[in-house]
């Protein structure tokens, strides 16, 4: 998965909020692709978390860890001048089938 930002996918708007309702939305996104693709959260091996803003990270955290705290895949965090659509968040991961 690439390019993951907090979009709903019932509206086709970014979800408002901060970090906390945006990192849901992405997690939740993410649980979604996977889950139609044969895969699943806990198959996920690498993710790379693009943040806005690296003041977010505890926040963005959080969040992260009620999805997969328990598999702990290897991660990246990185801070981005600049994400699509003025999101807070982005991003990738790498998963198992």
């Amino acid at each position: 998965m690439s390019g993951m930002i907090p979009l709903s996918p019932d509206s086709g708007h970014i979800v408002e909020g901060g970090i906390a309702p945006q990192t849901r939305q992405v997690m939740e996104n993410l649980k979604a692709v996977l889950e139609a693709a044969g895969s699943g959260l806990g198959k996920v091996v690498r993710t790379t978390l693009y943040l806005q803003d690296l003041n977010d990270f505890s926040g963005c955290n959080e969040v992260y860890g009620e999805y997969l705290g328990t598999s702990r895949p290897a991660r990246a965090t990185l801070q981005a001048a600049r994400l699509p659509r003025e999101v807070r968040i982005e991003l990738d991961a790498i998963a198992v089938a």
